[in-house]
């Protein structure tokens, strides 16, 4: 009997020694190689600074057939404005611009952030480059312009122009458009359809009559008659 026990025993034992080594201890958990953190390089956006362009005085014999004796400013009181401009092909262009020694910091501004925008700007000449500087031709030539020694069409009174504080932007594209159907430049038909989107257009609450606006510029798009969308202006006070 007490064999029997023994026997019993024994071959229980042997039972659990088997199931034990069939059960595997589960596998230690493989090391995974520590992954660093990645922390993306730090990127500065630079905006085009109005420091960026140039300003230096200008004489009589610099402003061309755009200045004349008896205009209602002389050219001590003028400055000309050398900016950078988005052009129509999308590179980055030299302007100038003459304007009023009071309105020179506003321009910088101004044109700077036009610049950072992406504005296009197809010309930025001074008038004296057309033939006897005349406002028809460089309107459809698409220039950008401010300065020039003119009177208001149809008015004995000076233009705003002549004192260097009226800037047209791209005008063949902003015509002026009066009540009457004249047009200026006579070559913008097709631009009268203001709903149109060309680049460079202007409309009514575009950052860029905003941005005009917010430095204390009016803009002849406002205007009743004419509807002068090429204009800026900032008379003295």
């Amino acid at each position: 009997m007490a064999e029997s026990v023994r026997a019993l025993t024994l071959m229980a034992a042997l039972l659990t020694g088997c199931s034990q080594a069939a059960t595997p201890s589960p596998a230690p958990a493989e090391a995974r190689p520590e992954v660093p953190t990645m922390v993306p390089p730090k990127v500065t956006l630079v905006a085009p600074s109005a420091s960026d362009s140039t300003v230096r005085p200008v004489s009589a014999g610099d402003l061309g057939a755009s200045w004349r004796p008896g205009c209602p400013i002389g050219p001590e009181r003028l400055r000309l404005v050398e900016i950078d401009y988005h052009g129509f092909d999308g590179e980055k262009h030299r302007g100038e611009l003459v304007v009023n020694e009071d309105l020179v910091d506003d321009v910088r501004s101004i044109f700077a952030k036009l610049l950072s925008i992406g504005y296009p700007i197809e010309k930025m000449r001074t008038p004296e480059h057309y033939p006897g500087a005349e406002d028809e031709l460089s309107m459809e030539d698409n220039n950008t312009s401010a300065f020039n020694c003119r009177g208001i069409p149809g008015s004995a009174d000076w233009s705003q122009h002549a004192y260097g504080r009226a800037i047209d932007i791209d005008p063949l594209i902003n015509p002026s458009i009066s009540a009457s159907g004249k047009l200026e430049p006579t070559t913008a038909g097709k631009y009268v359809d203001r709903a149109r989107t060309d680049p460079g257009m202007l409309h009514d609450g575009d950052p860029v009559v905003r941005l005009f606006a917010e430095h204390g510029w009016a803009w002849g798009g406002k205007w009743r008659d004419p509807k002068d969308y090429q204009h800026f202006e900032r008379p003295s006070s």
